[in-house]
């Protein structure tokens, strides 16, 4: 429920402010799409399962389950990586290299995120790698279990991994780093803090909420890997269901954090959402100092 609300809120006011939003802002969207389509497309069929206390449907529906799951996963992975390298990019270059970045060109790597997303998810239908159900039987995943006794699931479980989940994580990584390091820099070279220029105050409170998105995702999905990853190796049945169970739901939960991300780092989002909760009826009363409208021409959320 609150990943398909959050979610929908993000999107709502994304087509809202269609007009003034900046080309990095379409992988914020992208993100959302992504975090809203897993929840409508996995969710209800996992909760029904959970209260049948078995997986419903045969290994069809086990199969589609999987597929959205890791079609989903890794295309937020990929989102996040995207906003990293652009916000890196922004951040040390100057304006006119900066404009460059136009949302053409964001469609293209959007484009290129989903299809290579699509990619992965197929081949293990298509025979490299396996999907089967979660040790504990509510839900299906990739078949890690398998993979230990064949050589063709564990080249497939290495290569995912390396292109997936460790580029990805530690082109993250790197470009805040970059990024922190630049910021840093900049600061120093501002002796008085009252100087520093709003454009400067309003890019490291992007950044800062880019690294927390990222952080939260890179967060919910480590305990999920680092149980699969004993499973690669060792039997499944060495592990108790319960292990293999919250690292599962604490992973599906990030799909509900990056809309109060937003809500407590952008006022304009804020804005955008008392709105929202006005035009639907809701009696909403707000005791706001600050009624001054924030620059159109700021970014909303991250980018």
């Amino acid at each position: 429920i609150l990943t398909i609300l959050g979610n929908s809120a993000v999107l709502a006011t994304a087509v809202k402010r269609s007009s003034l939003l900046k080309s990095p802002e379409l992988l914020t969207v992208n993100l959302a799409v992504a975090d809203i389509g897993m929840a409508i497309s996995m969710y209800p069929l996992a909760i029904a399962s959970a209260w049948n206390h078995a997986w419903l449907g045969g290994d069809a529906s086990c199969i589609y389950y999987a597929l959205m799951g890791f079609l989903f996963g890794v295309c937020s992975m990929m989102t996040l990586c995207a906003m990293a390298v652009i916000r890196f990019l922004v951040t040390n270059s100057s304006k006119s290299n900066s404009n460059r970045i136009t949302k053409n060109t964001v469609r293209v790597v959007i484009t290129f995120i989903w299809l290579y997303s699509l990619l992965w998810a197929i081949l293990p239908v298509v025979g490299w790698g396996y999907y089967g159900p979660e040790p504990f039987g509510i839900s299906c995943t990739i078949a890690w279990s398998k993979f230990h006794n064949s050589s063709n699931g564990f080249s497939f479980i290495l290569s995912m991994f390396l292109l997936c989940t460790v580029l990805p994580a530690l082109t993250i990584v790197a470009c805040y780093l970059g990024i922190a390091w630049k910021v840093h820099k900049a600061y120093q070279e501002i002796q008085n803090i009252d100087r520093i220029p709003n454009a400067a105050k309003l890019e490291k409170k992007l950044t800062l909420m880019a690294v927390l998105i990222s952080v939260g995702f890179l967060s919910s999905w480590t305990p999920y890997a680092a149980a699969s990853f004993w499973s690669v190796f060792n039997s499944s049945d060495s592990l108790q269901p319960i292990v293999t169970l919250l690292p599962c739901l604490f992973a599906k939960s990030s799909t509900a954090y990056n809309p109060f991300i937003y809500y407590i780092f952008s006022k304009t989002f804020r804005r955008e959402m008392k709105q929202l909760q006005c035009c639907c009826g809701w009696r909403v009363h707000f005791f706001s100092t600050d009624n001054s409208a924030e620059n159109p021409v700021s970014m909303m959320w991250s980018g």
